[in-house]
């Protein structure tokens, strides 16, 4: 089981005091954020990418490659590659060079992006958003996997004899998650390819989130990749801990209250009761952690949200030695039980291994 962080990397005002930090701290911070989940354990750190404001994750492979030369361990994603409005090549090209650079540390999550007016931004239209994703991730895994691709699609220009530079480290493509809020398309595309899904499960109750994972497992099974269970399923979450929930409640409740997505709504008891977020003590954390697993049946990622709403880094990094700190308890109770056939989440090592199986059992027959 993996546990980490992701960012969406908003730029928001912190509502006790009113500062906003300039997107020069932003950057920096996500950076201090990253080395953090590394020093208290964590196994994966991913970023979002946004091209409009008040977000500054618009170059991820910059970033994660920067994290990358100060880390050792943390495995770098994304959440998420905008697979719609970047070019499949350059997709190709960027995660190739980061892979390198960080000796096999990234897999990366794929998403349409929901913000319209980014679409135009990049000469494409938001009303062919599910035709983009499904045609420009086929020709995504052609350049990966093939040296050298010839093809002709409809939503750019054909290519001829073409090599994607630099191939992929060890001849094994970063692995790929499809992340969604809300389409079962997109679960679809992972189950096809036996890639990870990722469901958000913030924002929404947990129901909604729950079958999109189910229709993905089955359809996963479907196409012969394994049996339900062995379907490679990812989770976010949020949380705010303090050492008792009066505590966090107090604290936490005006940056909830004046969050852009979720602020001026429902209010924070009835978001925590709802949703996936814990505001309150560790054991609290722990338990409502642990139940996703009633829910959604084992699964292979958890990933948090942690500096949104106008945290101050400052409290951030609180938060991440929180997360340190109750982090054994959770590796505990997802391990137990967990039956031997539900993999774990693959690795560049992993991937590595079963290809060289593959080739060797081949020689063998």
């Amino acid at each position: 089981m993996q546990f980490g962080i992701f960012t969406v990397g908003d730029v928001t005002t912190d509502p006790t005091n009113g500062t906003t930090p300039t997107e020069h701290e932003r950057i920096k911070a996500t950076v201090a954020i990253a080395r953090k989940a590394e020093e208290v354990g964590l196994d994966v750190f991913a970023t979002g990418e946004h091209h409009n404001p008040p977000f500054i994750p618009s170059s991820p492979t910059t970033t994660l490659a920067y994290i990358a030369a100060q880390t050792d361990t943390l495995l770098l994603s994304t959440s998420t590659t905008l697979i719609t409005t970047n070019d499949p090549v350059k997709i190709a090209e960027d995660y190739a060079t980061l892979q390198h650079l960080a000796d096999g540390r990234v897999d990366l999550m794929m998403g349409r992006g929901n913000t319209g007016p980014v679409y135009p931004w990049f000469g494409k239209d938001i009303r062919q958003g599910i035709p983009l994703a499904i045609e420009n991730y086929a020709l995504l895994r052609r350049l990966w996997t093939e040296d050298v691709v010839d093809w002709e699609g409809k939503f750019r220009t054909p290519l001829s004899s073409f090599t994607a530079t630099p191939r992929p480290l060890d001849d094994v493509a970063p692995f790929v998650w499809h992340g969604s809020i809300r389409s079962p398309e997109i679960a679809e595309q992972a189950a096809y390819y036996g890639d990870g899904f990722f469901a958000n499960h913030i924002f929404w109750p947990k129901e909604h989130f729950q079958r999109l994972v189910d229709f993905y497992r089955e359809r996963y099974e479907h196409y012969g990749h394994g049996n339900a269970n062995q379907a490679i399923v990812g989770l976010g979450g949020q949380f705010f801990i303090r050492k008792n929930s009066q505590d966090a409640v107090r604290e936490f409740r005006p940056y909830f209250d004046n969050a852009p997505v979720y602020g001026h709504g429902p209010t924070l008891e009835q978001f925590t009761s709802e949703t996936p977020l814990t505001v309150g003590s560790p054991q609290e954390f722990i338990d409502k952690t642990l139940s996703f697993r009633d829910t959604f049946g084992d699964y292979q990622r958890q990933l948090f949200l942690v500096d949104h709403a106008g945290l101050p880094l400052k409290t951030v990094l609180e938060q991440l030695d929180e997360l340190g700190e109750v982090l054994p308890e959770l590796r505990k109770g997802f391990a137990e039980g967990r039956p031997a056939d539900v993999p774990d989440a693959p690795t560049h090592a992993s991937l590595v291994a079963a290809r060289d199986a593959a080739v060797q059992e081949k020689v063998n027959a």
